[in-house]
């Protein structure tokens, strides 16, 4: 199985780095059930500070959230340096630095958790349920981390919010820049973070520094592109398979 995580180690300093490179999903839609453990398995095999750079457009929730928690867990410093895109789920493990840098030129995603779901009425309604909730798990972590409101997080996901380094950091998603002078030093959670919310905006206020939605057609990553790597991947890797356990593995959690 190919792993979207990879061990090396630092020459200069002999600390343990975390390589997180691709998409959290190419590895779990037919091997969930033991990725996770893989990761934890290996993860408890380093002790000490521990760097992980990330690149990554995101992917199962789950998946993600184990992730969180495991390098949340970590008896060691865990210092997450995004130096490509931390989107959707991967904006998640992100947050489980207890410090968290962003390069000049990364950048930062989130939005709203979807799912493919099929049934009656009672079958959709159940879904909406479960998105709501955990929209409310993943605002947990950004609340964290950033100590921003509940609401504003709530918003920025409705919007698919994209963010660079300085905005990211204005925000309290990331404590700081890479390479850039007067870098914070840590992002230790013990130290709170004053609210930086904005007020709610009137609906007939133009709103400023908005990505349009025709401008990210032409970025790698975007969730339709990804329903159709999906979808490529089933016809060519699932040829033949009932349609029932095909649904079954589709009913998943994407963000």
């Amino acid at each position: 199985m190919n792993k979207f995580w990879n061990w090396v180690r630092n020459e200069d300093t002999g600390a343990s780095e975390l390589i997180f490179n691709g998409p959290i999903s190419e590895d779990t839609w037919f091997g969930d059930e033991i990725t996770p453990a893989m990761f934890r398995n290996e993860l408890s095999k380093v002790s000490g500070d521990l760097t992980v750079w990330l690149n990554s457009p995101g992917g199962d929730v789950f998946a993600a959230s184990q992730i969180y928690t495991m390098l949340r867990s970590h008896k060691g410093k865990v210092t997450v340096k995004i130096d490509g895109i931390a989107a959707s789920a991967a904006s998640v493990v992100a947050m489980a630095g207890d410090e968290t840098l962003i390069a000049p030129t990364g950048m930062l995603m989130i939005h709203n958790p979807s799912t493919v779901a099929f049934g009656n009425k009672e079958a959709m309604l159940k879904a909406i349920e479960l998105l709501d909730e955990v929209k409310e798990s993943i605002i947990n972590a950004y609340e964290e981390k950033s100590g921003l409101s509940r609401s504003k997080i709530a918003r920025m996901m409705d919007e698919e919010t994209w963010l660079n380094a300085k905005k990211a950091q204005s925000l309290g998603l990331v404590d700081g820049i890479l390479f850039a002078s007067g870098q914070p030093s840590a992002g230790l959670r013990s130290q709170p973070k004053p609210e930086e919310d904005e007020p709610d905006e009137d609906e007939n206020t133009p709103k400023q520094d908005e990505p349009k939605e025709d401008n990210l057609t032409a970025m790698s990553y975007s969730r339709a592109a990804t329903m159709q790597s999906l979808m490529q991947k089933v016809s060519a890797e699932r040829r033949g398979t009932p349609v029932d356990q095909l649904m079954s593995r589709l009913n998943l959690l994407k963000y």
